[in-house]
């Protein structure tokens, strides 16, 4: 017979997520906002996320990057990983699809697992039956290998990406504009129509490679299937955490 006490013990809670932002802000504040509406959706009542975030000042990281200074960026990222799990974090993220390239090494120097954001935007395509995807987001995510690679090496996609002419409009429009809280009509169009150019080139759907492009672009916008890097990122943070409340 089970002890009573053991029956009368309340679950337990839902695992606190770790979300390393700043990379920018705009974005680290969707991420909140979805998880915490995902939290409620499936628990209901008054429910929300057990949530710690640790923001960077985005200013030094886009130096580091223009600089090629990674090292250095690494150095403040596994910084602020190691400080959300001194806070007790343990799904850990970094809110940026642009830093990913330095994820695998920010995870071995923490000495952590990290949710990475590359690997749940192919399986999020593998669910809908995509083979080939056009990706958008900053030049260092368009034409370095870490992303491209990855999905394609690990996750057997065929991946396109803008010409030289688009690669530089949505590199500005995202650190120029969204990345500063502008929203541009006239900037949507124009990232409207290089969409459209992938999807001509074979695009079966788009990955919004960058986390501060779903402030911008949605499903409703776009004939292709969208997969929204933010979103789909956010989800997989909030089934990791609850995996253990729901179990």
């Amino acid at each position: 017979m089970a002890d009573s006490a053991t029956d009368d013990r309340a679950p337990d809670p839902m695992a606190i997520i770790g979300l390393l932002g700043g990379m920018s802000w705009e974005s680290s504040a969707s991420y909140y906002q979805i998880i915490n509406r995902e939290v409620r959706a499936r628990l209901g009542g008054q429910h929300s996320a057990r949530v710690l975030l640790y923001s960077l000042d985005f200013a030094l990281i886009a130096e580091l990057q223009r600089d090629g200074r990674w090292d250095e960026a690494s150095l403040l990222l596994v910084d602020g990983v190691r400080r959300l799990v001194r806070g007790g974090a343990e799904v850990l993220l970094l809110c940026t699809n642009t830093m990913h390239k330095l994820a695998d090494v920010v995870a071995r120097a923490a000495g952590v697992s990290l949710l990475n954001i590359i690997d749940v935007t192919a399986a999020a395509a593998a669910r809908q039956g995509l083979e080939c995807v056009g990706l958008l987001g900053t030049r260092y995510t368009m034409e370095e290998d870490f992303y491209r690679g990855r999905l394609c090496a690990r996750h057997g996609l065929t991946v396109l990406v803008p010409d030289e002419r688009g690669r530089q409009l949505v590199d500005d429009v995202i650190y120029r504009e969204l990345c500063q809280g502008v929203i541009s009509p006239q900037s949507k169009q124009r990232i409207e129509e290089v969409i459209f150019e992938l999807g001509r080139r074979g695009a079966e759907g788009v990955i919004l490679g960058c986390t501060e492009l779903p402030l911008l672009i949605g499903p409703a916008d776009i004939p292709l299937p969208i997969l929204d890097t933010t979103r789909l990122h956010a989800l997989a943070a909030v089934e990791a955490a609850l995996a253990r409340t729901l179990s």
